[in-house]
């Protein structure tokens, strides 16, 4: 097995990645799992936009024909040289893993397969063929601590010769995180917004990104946790007429939930009560939003919490992709969630 950590992954890309023709990618962070897949696809030196050489499959594509990505992976491109298979929204679908387990075996010896994949469990059955292979690279994709947040707020900003002040640093750190593509194109917002200048202020960050984080924001996302329609409904209507992207409404809900996941754990773990894991890392929430967000961890399941994270990280992501019905794709998540509060 070669497990790449986040912190090896450039070296890794750089240095010895055209080693490996097998790939399996996964994680919490779906923008992230997204991005490393696009820089290895870059990197193995497939054409991106010949369709005889690069052929992308949803997992989907696999139900009903179980032995087409074997077919995909070991067959020979129409002119000759390597082939690239790039397999999304991948899971433990029966369909792969056989097909995992024949390709772990007897690796391809010009193609290559991408497989992007959502968070895996330890001992998951796609983690349990690939991680003994010693042909397949494993990546795993968790949402960004301060130093990798902090490299990459540095490394948009530096590409646009800006720097950024300490207040204004720690307030985006604040807004951002949970999905490296979500921050990164918030980032970049930021750059766009600040162009011209030399050194990117807290009012700058508030101005371009703030907005969404603050009353009408939490009114969207306490109406989503208290299962409340008409409160989202009337919330969202503040903030279109506002004109502040309900994408980072999204983030925001995003945001919530990875905490509320977060918190459950820990009562889980140490068998706390709601109200004293509240007092440790709920202790930052607002006071008024307290017994909403107390409420919920008694509500929730832990199961739940991570199905609708995971659900609300897809969105975030397919956001991004499809801009042009963000706030389709933003409304839609934001009612189904509330909706599955309410029950």
């Amino acid at each position: 097995m070669a497990e790449i950590k986040s912190h090896e992954f450039e070296r890794f890309l750089e240095k010895t990645s055209g080693l490996y023709k097998t790939y399996v990618i996964y994680g919490p962070d779906r923008g992230l799992v997204s991005e490393r897949a696009s820089a290895i696809a870059q990197k193995s030196g497939v054409a991106q936009d010949d369709p005889f050489a690069l052929l992308k499959l949803d997992i989907s594509d696999l139900q009903g024909d179980p032995g087409r990505l074997v077919d995909e992976v070991n067959s020979i491109g129409l002119f000759g040289g390597a082939k690239l298979i790039w397999l999304r929204n991948a899971m433990n679908e029966k369909p792969l893993l056989d097909a995992l387990q024949v390709i772990a075996e007897d690796a391809p010896a010009a193609n290559i397969l991408i497989v992007e994949a959502g968070d895996l469990k330890k001992g998951s059955g796609l983690r349990k063929i690939a991680e003994p292979a010693k042909s397949v690279a494993i990546i795993p994709c968790y949402a960004d601590d301060g130093r990798a947040l902090n490299a990459l707020i540095d490394a948009e900003l530096l590409g646009e010769g800006l720097q950024i002040d300490p207040a204004a640093r720690q307030r985006l750190l604040e807004l951002l995180g949970g999905d490296r593509l979500a921050s990164r194109n918030e980032v970049r917002k930021l750059a766009l917004y600040c162009r011209g200048q030399s050194v990117v202020t807290e009012e700058n960050v508030d101005e371009i990104i703030g907005d969404a984080s603050g009353v009408s924001a939490d009114e969207a996302v306490d109406a989503i946790l208290s299962g409340d329609l008409p409160g989202l409904q009337r919330a969202v209507q503040k903030i279109l007429i506002s004109k502040t992207p309900v994408f980072l409404v999204l983030q925001s809900c995003l945001r919530q939930f990875q905490l509320l996941d977060l918190m459950k754990a820990e009562m889980d773990d140490k068998r706390q009560q709601a109200g004293q894991v509240m007092m440790t890392l709920g202790r930052h929430i607002h006071f008024k939003r307290k017994p909403i967000v107390e409420k919920a961890l008694r509500t929730w399941s832990a199961p739940a919490l991570a199905r609708e994270t995971e659900r609300l990280q897809a969105a975030v992501l397919l956001s991004r992709q499809r801009q042009s019905v963000e706030p389709s794709i933003a409304f839609q998540t934001l009612m189904a969630t509330a909706i599955q509060s309410g029950r």
